[in-house]
């Protein structure tokens, strides 16, 4: 009954951002437990042909990059169009990539809240849409499709940097994943979303550059590594998380729901 209850044996997934930080780490997780074929995406096609060349050669599956940038509508159309062309049911969708902004409140500039919220929030919700039909065409009762948003403890907690279009982007991410599963899961797609904390990329450069500093302010005393973020992943398109629908889960070392906070005389 349960030996393969983290099997992603035969799936077919698309991980945007896929060729660097948590997506690659996303990407790596689902070919070692089985997915025959997973897309991945980013704007820089160099990057993104080496990321599918190394896993390809590392795991049994296919990992295949598709360099196409979603940061606007018509963007997402092209990626959705190269997917159904090649793919007449997905498996599962990973919306992971984004972009951050900081500024002092000020200073803060329309581009820079435009930017985050575009690529964070809007391209996640019509990408999905564009992406729709071969999800639906893969979901059953017995097996369905999943979404799989990545949002971000700042989505849930006030972070003191002057990030303030990324917090509010995901924030949003976090709600519109409730709402999206409200409407998919009669559809057999699963949507579900994940909230990072402290990992090693390209966006987190004080976990990339600073880690040992930055660990002794996570409870669990350390960043989050591959193997954690490619774990809570696994879970949630598996068969093990078909049950868990509309939930966002921190993977943070304890940052958000085991941090005591301020002491307050009463």
């Amino acid at each position: 009954m349960f030996e393969n209850l983290f099997s992603l044996k035969g799936r077919v997934a698309v991980v945007t951002g896929g060729s660097r930080g948590i997506g690659k780490m996303i990407a790596s997780g689902f070919l070692a437990y089985g997915a025959s074929r997973v897309y991945i995406t980013a704007r820089k096609a160099g990057p993104c042909e080496a990321t599918a060349k190394e896993l390809t050669e590392k795991y049994d599956g296919e990992c295949v990059a598709l360099p196409i940038d979603i940061s606007t509508v018509a963007g997402c159309q092209t990626l959705a169009d190269e997917i159904i062309k090649r793919e007449p049911k997905l498996d599962i969708l990973v919306n992971n990539a984004g972009a951050a902004w900081g500024a002092a409140f000020d200073e803060f500039p329309e581009s820079g809240w435009d930017k985050v919220m575009n690529l964070n929030v809007k391209s996640l919700f019509f990408l999905t849409k564009a992406l729709a039909k071969p999800l639906r065409a893969a979901g059953s009762p017995e097996r369905p499709a999943k979404v799989i948003n990545i949002a971000s403890i700042d989505g849930i907690f006030v972070n003191p940097l002057e990030t303030y279009s990324y917090q509010a982007s995901k924030a949003a991410v976090i709600h519109l994943t409730r709402r999206m599963a409200a409407k998919l899961v009669k559809d057999n797609v699963v949507v579900t979303a994940i909230a990072p904390g402290a990992f090693q990329s390209d966006m987190n450069t004080a976990a990339r550059d600073h880690a040992d500093v930055l660990a002794k302010r996570i409870p669990a005393q350390r960043i989050g590594s591959d193997e954690d973020m490619a774990g809570v992943a696994i879970y949630l398109a598996s068969r093990a998380g078909d049950y868990v629908v509309g939930n966002t889960i921190a993977v943070d070392g304890g940052v958000v729901y085991a941090n005591p906070g301020l002491e307050i005389a009463g």
